[in-house]
């Protein structure tokens, strides 16, 4: 409900004022409205009917039946609105989850109401209450109490009425299954307590201007909005007859519908009916409904309840309960509201129309039907359809003219806010009159001409239902009021210009008294769609189908799947650029819509190259990278992170990567980036966009590009990556500096249950000269804990996963922490590193056959299971030469061979000596080979078992 529009019981129309509302809309969304908005029945003075209008012909009551169903599936709140959770429609998820958790606070419970009846509103004691479930109440998502019961009720009453259309198109479980969303619902949200008695029934979820001030799907439904979210509750201290009374009539036409074949859960919507009645009964009062659906008075409800609840029972006190009088005739019953005397003037003439807050014209049919001798019954259910006819349908006294004024093309424009709801409420009754009256075919034939109309034949050229006829490629209502289908990103009705889907079946306001509609998603007074407006279109739509259907089918393989779209991908343009420099815009898009939701791993990379850099001795060095713009700091006060340079290739490509992760994304983030090139040593720079991958195509102008792939947790989902170039031809000597490397590490999550040890490491070249990394191995040191076979398996490497391998090896002289290690390796054509390149995380694993117990690893580091340090107890060699890290056992390399050599002899003795007398200094390489005995000290033992050695006193150490 967009906004507030109020049919009091029959008299003129109430609005609430809305020019602060509407002035509060206008500043959130940016834009204004047309007049038309504004004015419910604002028409032009004349407009040109379709051509040929007239000549429509394409009627199938089976195909309106089947889609209008699908209406109330786009309007589940709750889990069970998320196709993956067995909702029927693709692009709606789960949406507020909060509700089942409902805080005390934010309830109209006062505090002793809470105290008093906690362990019945909260038995498990966390504070909260659960109310979840139920339909939105239009493109809005708040759960007003009085549309949503009315809605349950007339869709039971419909179903009730012609449930062999339902069955007949094959769509009675889907009808069974959107009754039962209702009536689980209000069973969920009645509190009774020990005697069966209710103490409190939460009637609305939800918050209407708050809700109002958002425009989009509900799956995003703002965070702030969600905390607030509030539930009110009718109960004694805070009374709400007219909504518990409706609500006791929808359950028990559940009671009706449901006792055939699962009687227990009929009895269960029968026992929370009467208790719902009795409460309405005892405490008077109405529902507050923000101020959006309020009512006059409840008598009609109350009526409405106790008519069902006489045919559920045939208790005769319900009827007693609205039609009683004293001893002078006066009405002391529900019917006092309407007629005060039955000795003077007995009769009403009920010019108003079945809805959500007037439901006499429902109950006087249900009476009819129920009590047929009753003559003032009859009179009335058959005049109110009789009048509403414009005189199609003749009153049974020829003398009686009084029927309500049709448009210039017969359509019977009750009100000209969402007019199609009251007409199709007036054919509903029209088709149940003609059921109890098989001789009043005109009633029959009315309602046929009137859903006619409203599925094409009128001077607008289009159907008023969304979606009908589509399979024929005949128009409808495309822009209704929904935020849902529109799916707006940017919380604006103008944005997308065209819905992201099809509103299946959903009853769009209608014309006006003109003839006259507008199809634009602003025009609520035109173009609103509700849960109350689909209820008796459901009913009226079964009813035609079973009096006028004959040869009518559904669409097979309905819903149709929507056309798939990349939901995500990376817009570029050039920002700036000079001779020395680049400034490009990236803008990464998260447009999923089947359904829509947050994303929270998204990431990019940007590729470029520095071969211009290489020719001319600099190296990735000499680039300065930059963060320009950030526009997820202004969005969510989140920094992104970003990653590298990473080195590709041989042929000068290196990578940045832009980390999004961890924060929600919906709809696009912008992210500047800048590039600027150093002076070489003759003071000259070196810069060449224009062979950098990711800026191909790119100009000042946001456009596509595939140059820059876009990963979801890792995993590439748009664009492709760098091509690997060859190696730059080497014209040069080698560096003669020795290489350097450092190994950054990440440790995974303890658990002791578990056969898997999990890290992450980094190898990044801290020297002058390029390193291959088939020269690099790496060693993680461990205890097996009694696992006879560890294997070893590479996640991700960017340079391909299979190009990582790993060796587990037992220590032939082991220490408490280390009996194992892990060496891993990298083939020939890994690639190379750079100056300053790294080769990006390396996450890997080692499995057994038996749990690990990574707290007496000798290079586990529990301080960075979260993010990556230095931990020197992983070893890193280039050549078999230690160049990082501390080994814990002299395992590289032979004991006693110093100088490394390959053999044990008098240099090794005379090095061992010099050290010994400080002379020297030895590496840490040199040094675990000394230790010759193992125990972590090099000394004389050391210096005598070398001697011992050498001299053949003993064979080995």
């Amino acid at each position: 409900m967009y906004s507030v529009q109020n049919k009091s019981k029959g008299r003129p129309i109430k609005r609430r004022g809305m020019l602060s509302i509407l002035l509060l809309v206008v500043m959130i969304f940016g834009q204004l409205f047309t007049s038309g908005a504004i004015a419910a029945e604002a028409s032009p003075w004349s407009f040109t009917p379709a051509e040929g209008w007239e000549n429509y012909n394409h009627f199938n009551f089976a195909e309106a039946l089947q889609k209008s169903l699908y209406f109330y599936d786009a309007e589940k709140c709750g889990a069970a609105a998320g196709y993956d959770k067995g909702g029927r429609l693709e692009w709606r998820g789960s949406c507020h989850e909060g509700d089942a958790n409902i805080p005390f606070e934010n309830t109209n419970l006062s505090d002793a109401f809470i105290q008093k009846y906690r362990s019945i509103l909260d038995p498990d004691g966390d504070g909260t209450v659960d109310v979840h479930g139920g339909f939105h109440d239009a493109g809005d998502h708040v759960r007003f109490g009085l549309p949503q019961s009315y809605t349950a009720g007339t869709m039971g009453w419909g179903f009730n009425e012609f449930r062999d259309a339902f069955k007949a198109i094959g769509e009675e479980e889907h009808m069974i299954e959107l009754l039962k969303e209702f009536t689980d619902t209000f069973l969920r949200c009645s509190f009774l307590d020990e005697s069966g008695d209710i103490i409190a029934f939460c009637y609305m979820v939800g918050e209407g201007d708050e809700d109002h001030c958002y425009w989009g799907p509900p799956e995003l439904y703002p965070e702030q909005f969600t905390k607030s979210r509030p539930a009110d509750f009718a109960t004694a201290e805070t009374p709400g007859s007219d909504v518990c009374a409706s609500t006791s009539a929808a359950l028990a036409t559940s009671y009706l519908n449901f006792k055939d074949d699962e009687p227990e859960y009929a009895e269960r919507c029968l026992t929370v009916a009467k208790a719902l009645y009795d409460f309405a009964k005892k405490y008077r009062g109405k529902a507050a409904g923000d101020g959006y659906y309020t009512s006059d008075y409840d008598e009609d409800e109350l009526a409405w309840a106790a008519a069902w609840l006489y045919e559920c029972t045939g208790n005769i006190d319900y009827i007693r309960d609205i039609d009683s009088v004293d001893a002078k005739g006066n009405y002391t019953g529900y019917m006092k509201r309407i007629i005060p005397e039955t000795y003077n003037t007995n009769t009403w003439y009920n010019s108003w129309v079945h809805c959500w807050d007037a439901v006499w014209g429902g109950t006087f049919l249900k009476l009819n039907q129920l009590i047929p001798d009753n003559e003032l019954f009859d009179f009335i259910a058959r005049w109110n359809v009789e009048y509403l006819s414009g005189g199609m349908a003749k009153h049974q006294d020829p003398n009686d003219k009084n029927y309500a004024k049709p448009s210039p093309a017969g359509y019977t424009m009750i009100n000209g806010w969402g007019s199609a709801r009251y007409n199709t409420a007036a054919q509903l009754s029209a088709l149940v009159y003609m059921k109890n009256h098989p001789e009043r075919t005109d009633f029959g034939a009315w309602a046929k001409n009137q859903m006619e109309y409203i599925m094409g034949r009128n001077p607008m050229g289009y159907s008023y239902i969304v979606g009908y006829g589509y399979e024929q490629g005949l128009p409808s209502a495309k822009h209704p009021h929904h935020r849902a289908a529109h799916g707006s990103k940017t919380n604006s009705m103008n944005d997308p210009e065209e819905h992201r889907h099809i509103l299946w079946g959903a009853l769009s306001g209608g014309p006006d008294a003109s003839d006259y509609h507008i199809d634009s998603t602003t025009e609520y007074a035109y173009n609103e769609v509700a849960v109350d407006y689909n209820a008796a279109f459901v009913g009226a739509c079964a009813g035609l189908y079973q009096y006028y259907g004959e040869g009518h089918q559904p669409i097979p393989n309905f819903p149709h799947k929507e056309e798939r779209t990349d939901d995500y991908y990376c817009e570029a343009r050039i920002e700036r650029e000079t001779h020395d420099s680049t400034q490009i815009v990236l803008k990464i898009h998260n447009e999923s819509s089947q359904p829509p939701h947050y994303e929270t791993g998204m990431m990019v990379r940007y590729f470029f190259n520095i071969s211009e850099f290489l020719k001319h001795d600099q190296s990735i060095d000499d680039v300065i990278f930059a963060i320009e713009y950030d526009q997820q700091i202004s969005m969510q006060q989140d920094p992104i992170k970003y990653r590298g340079p990473f080195k590709w290739d041989e042929g000068g490509t290196y990578y940045y990567e832009f980390d999004w992760s961890g924060s929600k994304i919906y709809g696009d983030r912008e992210l500047q980036i800048s590039f600027r090139a150093k002076q070489d040593s003759s003071y000259l720079t070196h810069w060449d966009p224009t062979n950098d991958y990711s800026r191909k195509g790119v100009t000042g102008t946001y456009a596509l590009t595939q140059n820059i792939p876009l990963y979801l947790d890792g995993v590439k989902v748009y664009g492709e990556e760098a091509p690997k170039l060859d190696p730059i031809p080497d014209d040069e000597d080698p560096d003669p500096t020795p290489p350097s490397i450092s190994v950054s590490y990440k440790g995974g999550t303890i658990d002791s249950t578990k056969n898997v040890i999990r890290a992450t490491i980094n190898i990044k070249n801290t020297g002058t000269s390029t390193i291959d990394l088939s020269d690099i191995k790496v060693r993680y040191w461990f205890t097996s804990d009694g696992n006879q076979q560890n294997s070893f398996t590479c996640e991700y490497a960017v340079f391909g996963a299979e190009k990582v391998k790993g060796n587990l090896s037992g220590i032939s002289n082991p220490v408490p922490n280390a009996d194992t290690y892990c060496e891993i390796s990298f083939a020939n054509g890994a690639g190379k590193l750079a100056p300053g390149g790294s080769t990006g995380t390396i996450p890997f694993r080692i499995e057994g056959a038996s749990d690990y117990n990574q707290k007496n690893d000798y290079s586990f580091d529990s301080a960075m299971a979260d993010s990556f340090g230095d931990n020197n107890k992983i070893t890193a060699y280039v050549k078999g030469a230690l160049k990082y890290g501390i080994e814990p056992v002299a395992s590289g390399g032979i004991a006693g061979d110093v100088d490394n050599n390959g053999t044990v002899d008098s240099i090794d003795f005379a090095i061992v000596k010099k050290y010994l007398l400080g002379s020297i200094e030895l590496d840490q390489e040199a040094y675990s080979r000394a230790d010759v005995n193992g125990d972590g000290n090099v000394n004389s033992v050391d210096v005598t078992l070398l001697k011992m050695y050498i001299l053949g006193t003993i064979t080995s150490f």
